[in-house]
């Protein structure tokens, strides 16, 4: 089978350890196992004690009881059962697609987005249509253009909320408008909801599963919980048919996640509005810092992120997005990831959830550079 090579996860790949100045990452400001224990006031003496008298099987196979218990607190409408874990929002993702896409399914997807979201069913020999995403538009969906896309035999609906490089955020009333365009046609929609409950505002942000019946969410520990580390995602639906298809697909290739992971991840889970806390306000506190570096460079734009972790920040300068973030990366440590990676030409996506110094000092290192550029102009 041929896929296209994963733009975005190649450029991290290749250039991400040895960055001086990383604010490329789009996790929120990763944290130690001690520090989750302090964070959330357990005992981490008591914790380690009980797992380490534990056997190491493969654990509970459709995902350990107490784990997706916590994965319901962040829902409204779902139960234990409807939730199935995987290694990762990236194994959910591709875990829906490898359940329910056959060649020549029509598959709607967004541009820019998580590369996932395309290219797999695309790989599969489905009939991808994109529904491209602009600035203008505030980077959400158009719902006439949908509309249009959406037609009769549609299999799913690929959305991703918060997005992934922009921020945009959709209200419940849009998401309800997408729900009754797939509902028309008898569509799954499938949101990738990874950086869901990052807002700038103290709103609760709703789930796709709880407004569809045939509604997907994914999610994972990564980029909210601060714990990429742990490898844990999960799939969410209320839909007993694809429940089933997934879960035995998931026999193939999967069998169980870690009984360590989940067992971290549900310390997590049950603090979830302390770690919930912290994270929103490490991207708040970011997200004004980042706002007003833009608002310093004349040649520097881009639409105010309204959640999750990431900007796509656009400039007026000569080389293409390649280009201008290699050489970054090289003459003063700065990282980013270029646009052309979600196919965004003269931009670059930048990862404001770090610690704060060293987003001060990466954008300090980005305005240097683009000051080199405009010597350059000027010879």
């Amino acid at each position: 089978m041929k896929i296209k090579p994963f733009a975005v996860e190649e450029w991290m790949n290749a250039y991400e350890d040895g960055a001086r100045y990383n604010i490329a990452e789009t996790c929120v400001d990763s944290i130690s196992a001690e520090k989750l224990f302090r964070l959330c006031g357990e005992d981490s003496a008591v914790f380690w004690q009980q797992f380490s008298a534990r056997r190491l099987t493969y654990g509970d196979i459709e995902g350990a009881p107490a784990f997706k218990a916590g994965v319901c607190k962040l829902y409204h409408t779902l139960t234990p059962d409807e939730v199935i874990t995987t290694h990762g929002a990236a194994g959910a993702n591709h875990h829906v697609f490898y359940s329910l896409i056959e060649p020549g399914d029509r598959v709607i997807s967004i541009m820019p987005t998580y590369q996932q979201l395309y290219s797999i069913p695309e790989s599969y020999g489905a009939d991808v249509r994109m529904l491209n995403l602009t600035p203008d538009g505030g980077y959400l969906p158009d719902l006439d253009q949908l509309r249009e896309l959406a037609a009769p035999g549609t299999k799913l609906i690929c959305v991703n909320n918060p997005n992934n490089p922009t921020g945009a955020l959709m209200s419940t009333e849009m998401l309800k408008e997408i729900v009754e365009i797939a509902r028309s046609v008898d569509a799954y929609v499938l949101c990738d909801e990874v950086y869901r409950h990052l807002t700038q505002e103290d709103v609760w942000s709703d789930s796709i599963v709880d407004l569809y019946e045939k509604g997907i969410s994914v999610s994972s520990m990564s980029k909210v919980f601060s714990l990429a580390g742990l490898r844990l995602g999960w799939i969410a639906t209320h839909d007993e048919p694809l429940r089933k298809a997934i879960l035995s697909h998931r026999d193939y290739n999967h069998i169980s996640c870690g009984m360590f992971d989940e067992a971290l991840a549900t310390v997590a889970l049950t603090h979830s509005d302390k770690v919930l806390e912290r994270n929103r306000g490490i991207v708040r506190k970011n997200l004004a810092i980042l706002d007003a570096w833009v608002e310093s460079e004349p040649r520097i734009f881009y639409r105010r992120p309204q959640a999750g972790t990431t900007a796509l920040v656009y400039y007026d300068y000569a080389p293409d997005s390649y280009t201008f973030c290699t050489r970054m990366y090289h003459e003063t440590g700065a990282f980013v990831t270029p646009g052309d990676c979600f196919e965004q030409p003269k931009s670059m996506r930048i990862g404001y959830a770090s610690d704060t110094q060293t987003l001060k000092d990466g954008l300090a290192a980005i305005s240097a550079f683009l000051r080199i550029l405009e010597q350059e102009e000027r010879a």
